[in-house]
């Protein structure tokens, strides 16, 4: 691969997914794209490149979502999700609790192991018992993880990571090495293929946004554009979840975070009263 392809890829992939791709990680091009140009019936990276610059469709899809990050893991970083069960859902739900409809969407959900994470904070308080209607809406750019996340079945490894053997026991039905999700978790979520650069206009009134370890990966550009964009979907007391080193700072005065926690952000004219310390 020559320098200008590097140079043609690494714009490409910002223009289609924001993706931030510094030359010390040209190596990466070759690692994810190799599998992807031998699918395709190219010999090397380079004549995938040579074809990839009259913009087909179908490859520059596959090249994009080579390109993106989607391991995650269930209950990933879990002061988040005790901040989710003990003071984000309490807050909602008196305050939804004449509409009973709360709306959740976990953004770049990989495999959807962070959607069903949250899916499983919510059954714990039998909420559609309870006359509740829950939206629980998982996206991500890779049409394959959003497969992988409706199918819902994940290795020995991968429960193994972050996921309490009761919830296993509870949510999982094991069908040899693997544990596939149950029927009633996975008819709590909504998975979708969407790119976060697409238009919002579909979403609308979120009360919660988890968008965890995404803007590690994107250009200052595109990271100002998705949080102007998910400001605009949040309901006027939505609360926005980011990655414990992932920041607002410098990208947008639109949020301000709440003293004491890391990655939990209100919007910063709707709530300022509420931005204290969480127990």
């Amino acid at each position: 691969m020559t320098s200008d392809d590097f140079v043609f890829l690494a714009e490409f992939l910002r223009r289609r997914s924001g993706l931030q791709l510094p030359s010390h990680k040209a190596h990466l091009l070759g690692v994810r794209l190799l599998p992807v140009a031998r699918r395709f019936g190219f010999k090397d990276v380079s004549a995938l490149v040579r074809d990839l610059r009259y913009a087909r469709e179908t490859l520059a899809r596959a090249v994009t979502e080579a390109m993106t990050t989607n391991d995650s893991s269930f209950f990933r970083d879990k002061a988040v999700f005790h901040q989710l069960r003990n003071v984000v859902l309490p807050e909602l739900l008196a305050a939804r609790a004449a509409t009973k409809r709360l709306r959740i969407w976990c953004a770049a959900c990989a495999a959807g192991q962070e959607a069903y994470s949250i899916a499983m904070v919510l059954d714990e308080r039998r909420l559609a018992a309870q006359g509740w209607s829950i939206d629980l809406i998982a996206t991500d750019l890779s049409a394959d993880s959003i497969a992988r996340a409706e199918e819902g079945v994940y290795t020995q490894f991968e429960v193994q990571r972050g996921l309490p053997v009761e919830l296993l026991n509870a949510h999982f039905i094991q069908e040899g090495a693997s544990w596939r999700a149950a029927d009633s978790l996975r008819r709590m979520v909504g998975f979708r293929t969407f790119n976060l650069l697409d238009s919002y206009g579909w979403l609308y009134d979120i009360d919660v946004v988890a968008c965890r370890n995404v803007l590690l990966y994107l250009d200052d550009r595109t990271k100002r554009q998705v949080l102007e964009k998910i400001e605009d979907v949040l309901s006027p007391d939505g609360v926005l979840l980011l990655g414990h080193a992932e920041s607002t700072k410098r990208l947008s005065s639109a949020y301000a975070p709440v003293d004491g926690t890391q990655g939990y952000y209100y919007a910063i004219d709707r709530a300022p009263a509420r931005l204290s310390a969480v127990g």
